[in-house]
């Protein structure tokens, strides 16, 4: 089996083939292009980022620098979603966000990895696994999220937190690894951060 089809099903292949190499420098180049433009210039962002991406819905803010090892070419975006500054995508295998979804600054999104074995690190294998991230999920500054996590949909992940496992859907998670703190529920609709008491509603 050639390393394309090994990268397809998700097996350890050679990352260094060169049948992988030429597209790939060819993605970056827009991305280089993207963390060039001026940040008021939205049209030439907005044009750029429809470019790069796998599908990204519209409403999409994604704060410069962006870093991707595919310039982008296997992500796909929802509609209304934010990322702030320096947003690592390591997308060798898909990475699917959903709706109204925000990034902190300096959050990775890893969806490929080494082997353990170290002679297969000498002979310069890797393997890629798809992250799944739900709608409405809010992800705090310096969060790592690891090959093959899915996250559900409504959750935050808190600041710092390595998330290795499936996290659910309506959670607070946090922690390296990251775990289940809480249910979000009625405290979250009197309280917005700590004790301080939300005024929006009545």
């Amino acid at each position: 089996m050639d390393d394309i089809s090994r990268r397809e099903q998700g097996l350890p292949y050679h990352y260094d083939n060169p049948a992988f190499m030429g597209q790939q420098s060819d993605y970056l180049e827009l991305l280089f292009d993207f963390n060039q433009t001026r940040p008021n210039d939205t049209d030439k962002q907005n044009q750029l980022l429809k470019a790069m991406f796998a599908g990204i819905g519209s409403g999409c803010h994604i704060a410069a620098p962006l870093h991707s090892s595919w310039g982008c070419h296997h992500v796909h975006f929802g509609t209304g979603v934010y990322c702030n500054f320096n947003l690592t995508l390591l997308d060798d295998a898909s990475i699917t966000v959903g709706d109204d979804c925000m990034f902190g600054p300096n959050v990775v999104l890893a969806a490929v990895g080494h082997p353990i074995l170290p002679v297969l690190r000498e002979h310069h294998y890797v393997y890629n696994i798809p992250i799944k991230i739900g709608s409405n999920v809010w992800i705090g500054a310096n969060v790592t999220v690891l090959p093959g996590v899915t996250i559900g949909d409504n959750t935050v992940i808190g600041a710092g937190s390595v998330v290795s496992n499936d996290i659910p859907s309506g959670v607070v998670a946090v922690g390296a690894p990251c775990r289940v703190a809480r249910k979000i529920g009625k405290k979250d609709e009197e309280y917005y951060f700590k004790n301080k008491k939300l005024d929006v509603w009545e």
